[in-house]
């Protein structure tokens, strides 16, 4: 008899055959690639253990060689029974507490972050710390508002006074000091100066309020004319003019040209005392 031929396979059947094989392909490459991925995980994972527990045998070995030195038996003994399951187990309790360790580390070094912090708010703004130092660093003096025209107190011939010296009384005051001392502007103000055959050379400060003090018998003049500011050195003392010998003639006149004043009340009213 003649066999029968085999029946041909539909194209429906075709089709799920293909299907059955691509899903077949499918899940053979998801396990290959499942494999790989736990090999990579692993293998680190297995070095990095490997790493710990060399560590931590090393660590127990240095501990039972140093309890054998103190119970007084050879270190070789002590090497030898390490490698047995009782080190084995110790080996194991070793890497544990080398991670334990190691966690207490890293719990250190962060609290030690955590300590760090108030001491880096505690130092201030650079503009603090700069106040702070302005505000404890000394104070220039302030500038005197009314000074004596000399150095030195201590009054002469005063106000007022009768002799042969003058035409009728003495105009103002007299500072008995030595030829070439300073002489300084009473408050702040503006200087000139002139000749005059009675009182020499002379510089006349002006005030604000247009009263003006005058300055007589100088040697030399270190400011002619100008603005100056309370205690600048404005001349020199001397012996020019109608004069007995070096000293320096003060006066006080009011403004508009008044007659001289008495100097002493006006320094006393301004709380300067040159006597």
């Amino acid at each position: 008899m003649v066999p029968e031929a085999a029946a041909r396979p539909t194209r429906a059947e075709l089709r799920v055959a293909a299907r059955e094989q691509s899903r077949a392909q499918r899940r053979d490459a998801a396990k290959a690639a499942t494999r790989t991925a736990l090999l990579r995980v692993a293998l680190p994972s297995v070095a990095a253990l490997g790493v710990a527990a060399a560590a931590a045998i090393s660590v127990q070995g240095e501990a039972d060689q140093q309890r054998a030195q103190a119970a007084g038996r050879p270190s070789e003994e002590a090497a030898a029974g390490s490698s047995g399951p009782a080190s084995q187990e110790s080996a194991a309790q070793a890497a544990q507490a080398a991670q334990q360790a190691l966690a207490a580390g890293d719990a250190a070094q962060a609290s030690r972050g955590d300590a760090r912090q108030p001491l880096s708010g505690a130092q201030g703004t650079p503009d603090t710390a700069a106040q702070a130092v302005a505000a404890e660093a000394p104070k220039p003096p302030e500038r005197p508002k009314v000074s004596l025209p000399v150095t030195q107190a201590g009054l002469g011939e005063v106000f007022g006074a009768a002799g042969t010296h003058w035409a009728k009384r003495h105009t103002g005051i007299d500072f008995p000091v030595d030829g070439g001392s300073q002489v300084l502007a009473v408050t702040d103000g503006t200087i000139r100066t002139l000749w005059n055959p009675s009182y020499g050379y002379m510089s006349i400060l002006k005030m604000a309020d247009g009263t003006e003090a005058w300055y007589c018998h100088l040697r030399s003049y270190k400011i002619r004319k100008g603005t100056v500011k309370a205690g600048d050195v404005i001349a020199f003392v001397g012996n020019s003019g109608n004069s007995t010998g070096p000293h320096l003639h003060f006066e006080i006149r009011p403004a508009g040209g008044g007659a001289p004043v008495d100097p002493l009340p006006w320094f006393l009213a301004q709380g300067v005392d040159p006597r």
